[in-house]
């Protein structure tokens, strides 16, 4: 008898076309889900009776509600090597395993400069005004460079935008509660107070991972030391940032504008402000897809299936 596999939150209907499917077709019949879940219950409804189910990201958590709902359930996929939308203990504990995928390079670093150069350059904004008919420019944009970029985070993907930075001629300034003033020389960076990092920044990108530390670590106080022509971008995860406390800073113009690409709730709420405000881009959580991120994933849940059909499980998250 054949494995049930279901993939699921693939909103772009690619996953069959990336990855050498074909290794396991004969010993899995595959559902593909292409819509996000209503909720809790129509997701464990729909999954009933899958023993494989593929992740993608934390669009679908798996917590201990949800996989106690699965009793068939023997393997779990997640895109990349790690998930904190996951209960390892729990899956441990039903006999679930759990594993992860390759990944390819630093793709949110792009999101993250796409974002800061829309906010300043009205790129999207001017494309639009001239296919609907206007005849030439309205908006006036700065530069990056000369800019103080201040970075929250600076592990791998802020390193990265600190190298990014500086060849937009910016000047990269850092902290996180473990950097060190010789890690920050070491990835191009100034390592500040963590209230210097938010007076100073002209544009402060987040790159912290989701943790009870880091949850709101962006709030009202940190708000209130950005300058009034300052800009925050967050390509990190939504409840870094205190979604209250930002709304008033950006309605009240305390800031210049966002930059969004994650969010409290996601897919964000067709009635949320933040689909309204005049200094927000927002983007629907692209930092992670593109296509060679994509061909890495699914080139790796392949691979899992194929080691976990064999008895030789690859890349086990425990």
């Amino acid at each position: 008898m054949k494995h049930r596999c279901a993939i699921l939150d693939d909103y772009q209907n690619v996953t069959l076309t990336m990855g050498d499917w074909l290794s396991v077709q004969n010993d899995i019949d595959i559902a593909v889900f292409n819509e996000p879940f209503a909720d809790l219950e129509t997701a464990a409804k729909a999954l009933q009776g899958f023993d494989i189910i593929c992740m993608m990201r934390e669009r679908t958590p798996f917590r201990r509600d949800m996989i106690e709902k699965l009793p068939d359930l023997k393997l779990l996929i997640t895109t990349g090597a790690k998930n904190n939308s996951i209960d390892l203990a729990a899956a441990k504990e039903r006999g679930v395993t759990v594993c992860g995928t390759s990944q390819f390079g630093s793709p949110t670093a792009g999101i993250t400069f796409g974002l800061m150069l829309e906010l300043t350059r009205r790129i999207g904004y001017e494309n639009a005004r001239l296919k609907s008919g206007a005849l030439w420019q309205t908006t006036i944009g700065s530069d990056l460079e000369g800019k103080t970029l201040g970075i929250l985070g600076l592990g791998k993907l802020g390193s990265r935008v600190a190298a990014i930075g500086s060849a937009f001629g910016m000047k990269p300034i850092a902290w996180s509660q473990n950097l060190t003033a010789d890690k920050a020389r070491d990835a191009g960076a100034v390592y500040v107070s963590k209230e210097d990092l938010f007076r100073q920044a002209d544009f402060l990108t987040i790159h912290l991972q989701l943790s009870d530390r880091s949850r709101g670590i962006v709030g009202a106080t940190e708000l209130e030391l950005m300058k009034p022509t300052a800009y925050l971008i967050n390509t990190a995860r939504g409840p870094i940032v205190d979604e209250t406390a930002m709304l008033t800073a950006l309605r009240d113009w305390k800031i210049a504008g966002a930059g969004l690409d994650t969010f409290d709730i996601e897919p964000l709420p067709l009635n949320h402000e933040l689909r309204r405000l005049d200094n927000v881009v927002i983007t629907p959580h692209l930092g992670y897809v593109s296509t060679e991120n994509y061909t890495a994933y699914f080139k790796g849940m392949v691979e899992d299936i194929r080691g976990f059909l064999d008895g030789k499980p690859v890349r086990v998250i425990s």
